[in-house]
């Protein structure tokens, strides 16, 4: 790729230490914040040959103008220098965490005698701040049972000079303006407080349960008595919590789920082998895989959190995870370990957590597909003005490309008709034409060969209104050149993944939409479904294939007896997990036969 002498200026001077660098657009706007731990070595990276970046990278390269880099001792002094410019800057090519304002927090106010509040906004104060709470009955719940356990300072200002007020001759405070408590003695209450809000239930029914001992030994009942309703209260609510780990431990539970917009994060605070509470996160994907999306959210998450876990279970890899890790370890001041489980009850759990996170998508899937059917025909005429169609368009094609590392290139085609799926008239296409993995020609090929079903023929497809191809500008002019070889002129776009932007013909400036216009939602709902319908072939395509080269090849096994061992063991995969001995008795299948079978499925094994 062209780089500009200014640029090419700044990559020879690159320190080769541990930083972090940023990008600017040629208006000096900060387009990305990154970490690395060689700043020489990641910067020339973005300026090298493009074609293996991922097309968000591209379209970043494409609009620096110049870069800065600030170096630090080491990784962890990067990653954190890293989080604060992303907070400050919000950068459009960083995956951001979008602060909800809207939840609650209880606040433990930094005086004397402190008091719990609710606030909605978090300062840099010195109080102690937990939460949030998007539960807000749940908190309030919370809050009440406070009241009733521990006597805490309820009013900012005295209400009277000489005397307490009505709280303290009901047991709610213990009469700090008036000096009826000592700050030590409050303190004591403050810290169990903190300890129930942190989850440290269990550690306070121990001290209660003493308490209430000690004081049936004195016989002052009184105090036993609200020891003991102390206990039952927290009793009451342990029982409604999941109990989740036989193990009396400290965790949160991360999992991910993704679509093409948008990924859902949910997070499950564990204390003590119980689920304390739980934050979902909707976030936009932005081309970004999982391991790059946990690992920015994390780094974003646990920056603003004061009550961290000594363990973080999360359902991918991250990127950079023992960097995050060993910056965890810093701020906690113990060891916090990040684990992937694949058995027992952590693994369980997780599961319960990834079963969330993948509600919590489809439920925000669904609401995106909702609020463009409240208003089809709005739509459908938002979008005519957009592309400037002389008439609302009815029928709306969406095409898509689907392969994995080049193999089994399919293409899909689904119809809407007056903003509905028509699924009849989907169809599906295996690339014929196209050596390797070249998507404008796959594109190129579908394209042409859709179109030639039409006119009067008997196998004529009804004619769309408009053509939507998943894609920038190279695939739509892939797919206009085909149009043209037909001779045909029809209203067709692309729309891009990163910015969701609307490519025409002709037109070198994308069309951008705003993010709710339900013409966005509308065709965004047609690229997602043709991109379901192309990989559902594609998976249908390689895993017939695969069964295909691993049983067709073996001698002795013809097309009965491929459907009974399918009927039988499974599936391919089942039947790699089996012996030889196995393969046979299960299978019924001879011994000669079935230790061919096991050496095709095995090809790295050894000779026997």
């Amino acid at each position: 790729m062209a780089v500009s002498e200014d640029l090419r200026a700044l990559l020879a001077h690159l320190p080769a230490n541990p930083g972090v660098y940023l990008m600017r657009d040629g208006s000096g706007t900060i387009l990305y914040v990154g970490k690395a731990v060689n700043l020489r070595n990641r910067v020339r990276s973005y300026f090298r040959d493009d074609k293996g970046h991922a097309p968000k990278v591209r379209a970043l390269v494409k609009q620096i103008a110049t870069f800065e880099t600030i170096s630090t001792d080491t990784e962890v002094e990067a990653l954190v220098l890293e989080n604060t410019l992303i907070k400050q800057h919000q950068p459009h090519y960083n995956i951001l965490l979008k602060d909800d304002k809207t939840y609650p927090w209880l606040k433990l106010t930094k005086e004397a005698y402190p008091r719990l509040v609710i606030t909605r906004r978090r300062l840099d104060d010195g109080a102690r701040y937990f939460g949030p709470y998007p539960d807000v009955g749940a908190m309030h719940q919370t809050l009440r049972l406070i009241k009733q356990l521990f006597p805490l300072r309820q009013r900012p200002r005295p209400q009277f000079k000489d005397r307490p007020c009505l709280n303290y001759a009901i047991g709610r405070c213990p009469g700090p303006c008036q000096q009826l408590v000592s700050v030590e003695d409050y303190r004591k209450t403050v810290d169990q407080v903190a300890g129930f809000l942190e989850g440290r239930h269990k550690e306070l029914l121990r001290e209660l349960k003493a308490q209430m001992a000690s004081a049936s030994e004195a016989l002052d009942f009184e105090k036993a008595a609200k020891a003991r309703d102390a206990i039952a209260a927290i009793t009451r609510l342990l029982e409604g919590q999941k109990v989740v780990a036989t193990k009396e431990s400290d965790q949160d539970v991360v999992a991910i789920a993704m679509d093409e917009l948008t990924a859902a994060i949910q997070v499950f605070a564990v204390r003590q082998g119980q689920v304390t509470g739980r934050r979902g996160f909707l976030l936009p994907r932005a081309e970004s895989e999982a391991p790059e999306v946990l690992g920015s959210f994390l780094c974003q998450y646990y920056a603003a959190i004061d009550q961290l876990p000594r363990e973080v279970i999360v359902s991918d890899p991250l990127a950079d995870q023992e960097v995050v890790a060993a910056w965890l370890t810093e701020r906690v001041g113990a060891k916090v370990a990040i684990t992937l489980p694949q058995r027992g009850d952590k693994a369980k759990l997780l599961e319960m957590v990834a079963h969330n996170a993948r509600q919590a998508l489809e439920q925000d899937r669904q609401r995106r597909w909702a609020a463009m059917e409240r208003g089809p025909q709005a739509a459908l005429q938002q979008l005519a003005e957009a592309l400037g169609l002389g008439a609302v368009p009815r029928r709306i094609e969406g095409y898509d490309i689907a392969h994995v590392q080049g193999s089994d290139t399919v293409a899909s085609m689904v119809v809407f008709v007056d903003g509905m799926p028509a699924k009849g008239e989907y169809r599906k296409f295996k690339i014929k034409g196209v050596d390797g993995v070249d998507d404008f020609a796959s594109m190129a090929e579908v394209i042409r060969r859709r179109f030639r079903h039409r006119g009067d023929e008997p196998d004529a497809w009804d004619m769309p209104d408009v053509v939507l191809i998943d894609g920038g500008k190279g695939q739509l002019g892939a797919a206009i050149s085909s149009l043209d070889a037909l001779g045909l002129e029809l209203p067709i776009f692309g729309l891009a993944k990163r910015f969701e932007e609307i490519y025409l013909p002709g037109r070198r400036d994308p069309v951008k939409l705003d993010p709710q216009a339900p013409a966005l939602r509308l065709i965004q709902r047609v690229r997602d479904e043709a991109h379901r319908f192309a990989n559902t072939f594609h998976g249908d395509l390689r895993g017939k294939r695969m069964v295909r080269s691993a049983l067709d090849e073996v001698p002795g096994i013809g097309a009965k007896r491929k459907t009974a061992l399918l009927k039988t063991l499974g599936s391919v995969d089942a039947m790699r997990e089996l012996s030889p001995e196995d393969l046979a008795s299960r299978g019924r299948l001879p011994q000669r036969v079935a230790a061919d079978l096991y050496r095709a499925l095995h090809p790295d094994a050894p000779p026997a």
